[in-house]
């Protein structure tokens, strides 16, 4: 019987409160019928409500999900912004071939060899756009000089050196301070490492202070070592004007 005022109570809270002694045989048995079925329709309405929370959470995650991925890809389009300074890095290489000029910094250097290659083939002007290109985040020497335009067939380097100081300018920066290191076997360099040296710091309009240049051999090692190639590593430091 106490049992029977639990389920009763329970399930018919807007009635007046019966007692449970007074209620025959036949009311007890409507009453647990009627709880029977009523447990089962409570419990789908909770079942269907614990499913949309759960559709609703998952809503709300899925649109904080969206939200990041928005603002994630957002920050990746902003433009970097304006730095006190920046560092570049260049390297080229060239294939030495007999019928060539060897032409280093805008200077010819006497040699059996040249560099073969679509414009002059200087390895070190080449080498310090690149490096100012790179400082300046802007693609390389490849993409602005393509070497299959007609335009640049046996061009002087040093056009390109103008128009990678032009950008240099544009974007408000000049020299810090630049090192360029040449690797050639053959020929030696050191008789005509100040003359390059002077003629790079003329093409960058830079005080020849801040323009340093350092030759070395490759002790005889692979292309470079047995006179086939040359190649030129440069780092450059650009101030904000």
């Amino acid at each position: 019987m106490a049992m029977a005022a639990t389920i009763f109570s329970s399930t018919i809270p807007t009635r007046e409160p019966l007692c449970v002694h007074s209620l025959s045989s036949s009311c007890l048995s409507s009453v647990r019928s009627f709880n029977n079925n009523k447990p089962s329709f409570k419990f789908e309405s909770l079942s269907l409500s614990s499913q949309s929370i759960r559709f609703s959470k998952n809503l709300t995650m899925a649109s904080a999900t969206t939200t990041i991925d928005v603002e994630r890809d957002a920050n990746t389009k902003t433009p970097s912004k304006v730095l006190p300074f920046r560092v570049g890095h260049g390297f080229d290489l060239h294939r030495l071939e007999p019928g060539y000029p060897l032409i280093i910094g805008g200077i010819d250097i006497p040699h059996d060899r040249g560099c073969e290659a679509h414009s002059d083939g200087d390895v070190l002007l080449h080498c310090v756009v690149d490096a100012i290109l790179g400082a300046l985040g802007l693609p390389d020497i490849g993409q602005i000089f393509p070497d299959n335009d007609p335009k640049w067939k046996g061009c002087r380097s040093s056009v390109f050196i103008e128009e990678a100081v032009r950008l240099m300018h544009e974007a408000g920066y000049e020299i810090g301070n630049l090192d360029a290191t040449l690797i050639l076997q053959r020929p030696k360099l050191s008789p005509h490492k100040e003359t390059i040296r002077a003629n790079l710091s003329k093409l960058l309009g830079a005080d020849l202070s801040v323009v340093n240049l350092k030759a070395k051999t490759h002790e005889k090692v692979d292309s470079l070592g047995e006179n086939r190639s040359i190649a030129a590593h440069t780092v450059v430091l650009l101030m904000k004007k």
